[in-house]
């Protein structure tokens, strides 16, 4: 198996100090950018403006910290925790620190009319 180069880094409009590569794309419940890989510079993030997309997101620090603004809340997230955020609520992703946050970011589905989707009993620090 050799390893993917097909899909570079970018800054997704609207961030800044971001570099992103997406990782996978559909894979059942999960989708696009179903996975992708941020580097985030310090003082970098976004989108500027927060934004709502009809997917979810779980965020996993992997090194650094970061500050997501999920509505009227701010969370802070440390090496080795994850975030779940719904995509319906204006949210934006942040570097808290004072370097280059990696963050990998995988989109879940909405839950179904049932209320169950891939993320149905995950931890998140909203619960904190």
């Amino acid at each position: 198996m050799n390893a993917r180069t097909e899909n570079p880094f970018i800054t997704p409009e609207g961030h800044r100090g971001f570099l992103a590569k997406k990782l996978f794309d559909e894979m059942g419940d999960i989708h696009w950018g179903g996975g992708a890989i941020a580097y985030i510079e310090k003082n970098g993030g976004g989108p500027e403006n927060n934004h709502t997309h009809s997917d979810n997101h779980l965020f996993i620090v992997v090194d650094g910290e970061v500050r997501i603004i999920s509505g009227d809340k701010e969370i802070l997230a440390g090496k080795n925790q994850e975030v779940f955020v719904d995509g319906m609520i204006p949210h934006s992703i942040w570097n808290n620190g004072d370097r280059t946050a990696t963050v990998i970011k995988i989109s879940t589905k909405r839950p179904d009319s049932n209320g169950k989707n891939a993320c149905q009993n995950e931890h998140s620090l909203y619960d904190s």
